[in-house]
């Protein structure tokens, strides 16, 4: 069961498996608040992994939303949209009172996430700035700069250039303890850093077939949403 830090009490909350609203709230446009629609797109897709269903609220402004898609941010529906039978907010740092105000409700669960500087033309970098934001806890304050995005996009490369030539080996499944290492990562306040270290772990490990290794990086993706299977076919 996925279990989050709520940021109001400090204590892991545990996130039952129901209709659940993921609301993010992006009051500006800034990178600290492109930072926030990814937790809450990653958090999201963490729960449909677990079987809920979920309604994404948010009410990004239109330069906000346009880097979000560069991002692969799902599109969500305005904040006005009612339901869920459990609301997670997503918040920046130091916005938990602000929000539960404007919320004018002290129930839910705040998600707090770092702030984020540096980033530079975000929209320019697409799935190499998810990933680099990925690889950070997501509370923990982020200053990114060049070095950082190109190091993200040539890790990136080489992960989809990887995943196109496993692809052409005999499928296998997903190796059960290493299943269970990725959703135990993502269900301990969704530390997807440890997620990407399962993953070079996969990558380096002479005991998993190649067919096995495509199947885990394709599963890892689902919440990841890097399109890390975006060069198949496209290789020799």
């Amino acid at each position: 069961m996925l279990r989050i830090t709520d940021a109001r009490t400090g204590e892991p909350a545990e996130i039952r498996r129901a209709l659940t609203r993921v609301h993010a709230h992006v009051p500006g446009d800034d990178p600290s608040a492109l930072r926030v629609l990814l937790v809450a797109d990653v958090l999201a897709r963490a729960l449909e992994l677990g079987g809920s269903a979920v309604l994404f609220v948010a009410d990004p402004p239109a330069a906000l939303r346009q880097r979000a898609d560069d991002l692969g941010i799902r599109p969500s529906e305005p904040s006005g949209t009612r339901g869920g039978r459990q609301v997670l907010h997503v918040t920046g740092s130091g916005e938990t009172a602000a929000t539960a105000t404007a919320t004018a409700t002290a129930t839910g669960i705040e998600v707090e996430v770092g702030a984020l500087t540096g980033a530079g033309e975000t929209a320019v970098a697409g799935t190499a700035l998810r990933l680099a934001l990925l690889s950070h806890p997501r509370r923990t304050p982020v200053t990114l700069d060049a070095t950082t995005l190109t190091e993200a996009a040539d890790t990136l490369d080489h992960w989809r250039k990887s995943v196109a030539a496993w692809a052409t080996q005999p499928s296998k499944p997903v190796p059960e303890p290493v299943r269970q290492a990725l959703r135990d990562a993502w269900e301990d306040d969704l530390d997807v850093r440890a997620m990407l270290d399962v993953l070079r772990g996969v990558e380096g490990a002479r005991d998993i077939p190649d067919g096995a290794r495509f199947e885990t990086y394709a599963y890892a993706d689902r919440l990841l949403g890097l399109e890390l299977t975006r060069e198949i076919g496209a290789t020799p």
